[in-house]
């Protein structure tokens, strides 16, 4: 077991790190789109089972594990798990890591929309235009990098300086969200939008597929299942309510991503009626980065609203990207590399292997769907500790401890392990609508395994390795 040097300075630091965690482009520009292309408040119904179904559970794992086993990933499956399974707690270093190498380009367009917005580029056409020349071109790379370079000053200066900063960046990404959606509510016609967002068609929620793209958007825009809650609970303070934190996490983060549909449904239906099927239907690309620009455009005061929303999507992909540095970051140490190293090491990476994704459509489309069906497996790892430690034994020892306010009840038990059977089916489905894509192509069901079977094999290799580190580590920290 090792010892964290830094901790939190208080739980109101705490939970704005884990927001910002959870908060993230997720919440932002994809909850809207797949919420209105799936019934609308109909989705509304499921996502919320899937929030105390899967998130709250998940959350609850992991916070008990950060706080208790104050290792990263990859020391707490040695320990919780035994030693031949190192490699799944470095899996999921690694998922967030492949997932960080493209968030990263992503992070790098909303800096360049921003900067547009500011300097007024997204007028009439223009939006269409800027994102037609800018897109997968050289010019990517320059905010790639710059992206990059946010998350790395931020992760080097420790928790205190994550600490700092999303003290700042938080609350105001929260009122621009507020203001926003306030915005969009004083529209004409906004009421259809709310109607449209709030009022489920209860035969709806007959579609298993609604159901399945419910669980899909909590898997990710809470985070549950990552690691990064359990990265971030590490340094949490020893005597942390965890379990009240971890209700407060899921629901606020899903409180923002309502908000975040509030505002884009209420302003598509207020704005452009007749278009709300060709938005909704739009892949993420095109609707944060040709349409949101048209809707802005098109309400009085536009432009200034529009500086607003880009400067929230800014703050929400920096702070996750910082969360996901800060969680590959503690796995290197793990493996034995020193801080300052793994993580200048892995902004390094993270530009070299974001390049094909910055450049090449199809690559970042395929890295894009194989790193987001893998975060399933992440989540089915977390319940299997739970399960082979006995959930009861679990909640009783490592949820429910002396320095809790509130107790987790029996349904945690069963929900866990429901987690695990949550897991497998998302993959299964996900693999059976991907049943018509070339087997080797871009989306494609073999592509997708070959890249897991590579990246395993190669972790179940190096298990080894991941040991000896940790064992140096726990050396220096308990001479």
């Amino acid at each position: 077991m090792t010892t964290a040097t830094q901790l939190f300075s208080s739980r109101w630091g705490l939970m704005l790190a884990m927001l910002g965690m959870a908060v993230g482009t997720g919440n932002i520009w994809r909850f809207p789109r797949i919420a209105a292309s799936n019934g609308g408040g109909s989705f509304l119904v499921a996502w919320v089972v899937f929030l105390m179904l899967w998130s709250v559970p998940l959350i609850l794992a992991e916070f008990a594990l950060g706080k208790r086993m104050r290792n990263g990933t990859v020391g707490t499956f040695a320990a919780m798990m035994g030693e031949r399974f190192a490699w799944m707690g470095a899996w999921i270093a690694w998922v967030a890591a492949a997932i960080g190498f493209y968030y990263a380009v992503v992070m790098g367009w909303t800096l360049r929309y921003f900067l547009a917005a500011i300097t007024m580029q997204l007028r009439g056409e223009r939006s269409v235009q800027l994102w037609e020349e800018f897109s997968y071109t050289p010019q990517v790379l320059v905010f790639h990098a710059l992206a990059l370079a946010m998350g790395v000053i931020v992760v080097l200066k420790g928790i205190r300086g994550i600490e700092s900063v999303v003290r700042i960046l938080m609350p105001a990404l929260l009122v621009l969200v507020v203001v926003l959606a306030i915005r969009a509510v004083t529209l004409p016609g906004a009421v259809n939008g709310l109607e449209f967002l709030f009022r489920p068609t209860w035969s709806d929620l007959l579609d298993s597929n609604i159901w399945l793209q419910a669980l899909t958007q909590n898997a990710w825009d809470t985070g549950a299942g990552w690691g990064l809650v359990l990265t971030y609970a590490v340094f949490s303070r020893r005597r942390e309510d965890t379990n009240l934190n971890s209700f407060l996490l899921a629901f606020g983060n899903n409180s923002v991503s309502l908000l975040a549909g509030v505002m884009v449904l209420c302003t598509v239906f207020s704005i452009m009626p007749g278009a709300a099927g060709q938005i909704v239907g739009a892949g993420n690309e095109g609707l944060t980065f040709i349409w949101i620009p048209q809707l802005f455009n098109a309400m009085p005061g536009g432009s200034f609203f529009m500086v607003l929303f880009f400067m929230a999507l800014v703050f929400a992909a920096w702070t996750s990207l910082v969360a996901m540095f800060q969680l590959v970051g503690l796995a290197l140490e793990e493996a034995g590399i020193e801080r300052r190293k793994a993580i200048i090491s892995l902004a390094a990476a993270a530009f070299v292997f974001g390049i094909p994704s910055a450049l090449w459509q199809p690559f970042f489309l395929n890295q894009d769907n194989v790193w987001s069906v893998a975060l399933m497996s992440c989540g089915l790892f977390f319940a299997l500790i739970a399960i082979r430690y006995g959930v009861t034994r679990f909640r009783a020892e490592m949820i429910n401890t002396g320095d809790q306010d509130m107790q987790v009840g029996a349904w945690w038990d069963w929900a866990i392990r429901l987690v695990a059977i949550e897991a497998l089916a998302l993959v299964a489905w996900m693999i059976w609508s991907a049943r018509n894509e070339p087997l080797w192509g871009p989306l494609g069901v073999g592509n997708m395994f070959g890249q897991w079977i590579v990246v395993a094999a190669v972790l179940i290799a190096l298990n080894g390795v991941f040991l000896r580190g940790l064992k140096k580590r726990a050396a220096k920290a308990n001479p």
